[in-house]
């Protein structure tokens, strides 16, 4: 499962640097009280020093003259969704390279009793490898989880159901929609400017590191650092 995972949110993690480098993903909008759309958004959260606030004239450019305050708040959410996939993605990369397997506590043997696939057999494979041989069917449950959790993000809103009661769009296809607030947060944190900032920053970390770790494995010696599994 941990296996299967990983590369399901590879492409994510990858457009999440692209994002980075191109358009500031590192430093995404935040609530601002931006009154023109030629107005850029105000600054974020999220430049620690000695970087400091990284692409702020492309920043500028996003969210005043191509765009508006609505725009950094999509950015935001890119970062913190990709972010999330992404330290998703480093623990199961973590838990496959160090042996902690479904394998060794699963009651099941086969992943695939039809094609004949052990989940020992993706055990024993690398992360790239495991994913080549996961079934159309294993997919296309991926995709399905991927899409519940899409699709609640675009027509809930603080956890609430909105339905499609504004003109027949969903809130998170309206401007600003996309907070990447899910509504969800079954241990009552209370939400402040640090806690925001520590899961950006963790998310930042894990966006390099599983894409690191990816190259690692597909083209070796891609990465001159050698991993503690290897």
């Amino acid at each position: 499962f941990f296996s299967a995972c990983i590369l399901g949110t590879m492409m994510k993690c990858i457009a999440a640097l692209l994002l980075a480098s191109g358009a500031n993903a590192f430093c995404p909008a935040a609530q601002s009280s931006s009154s023109s759309a030629l107005q850029a958004a105000a600054k974020p959260i999220g430049d620690l020093p000695p970087v400091g606030f990284f692409g702020e004239a492309v920043w500028n450019k996003l969210t005043g003259e191509w765009g508006s305050e609505d725009t950094g708040k999509f950015l935001r959410a890119a970062e913190l969704k990709h972010g999330r996939s992404a330290m998703l993605a480093t623990t199961g990369f973590l838990f496959h390279e160090f042996g902690w397997t479904l394998n060794n506590i699963s009651p099941h043997e086969y992943l695939s009793v039809s094609q004949g696939i052990k989940i020992a057999d993706l055990a024993a494979m690398t992360p790239l490898e495991a994913m080549k041989n996961v079934p159309a069917e294993g997919l296309a449950q991926m995709f399905t989880a991927i899409a519940v959790v899409e699709l609640y993000e675009l027509t809930h809103k603080g956890g609430k159901y909105q339905g499609f009661d504004n003109g027949g769009v969903a809130p998170g296809l309206q401007p600003g929609g996309l907070t990447g607030d899910l509504g969800w947060n079954p241990l009552n944190f209370d939400v402040t400017e640090e806690i925001q900032l520590k899961e950006l920053q963790n998310g930042r970390a894990a966006m390099i590191a599983i894409s690191a770790w990816v190259f690692h494995d597909a083209i070796p010696g891609s990465v001159p650092i050698p991993l503690p599994w290897k």
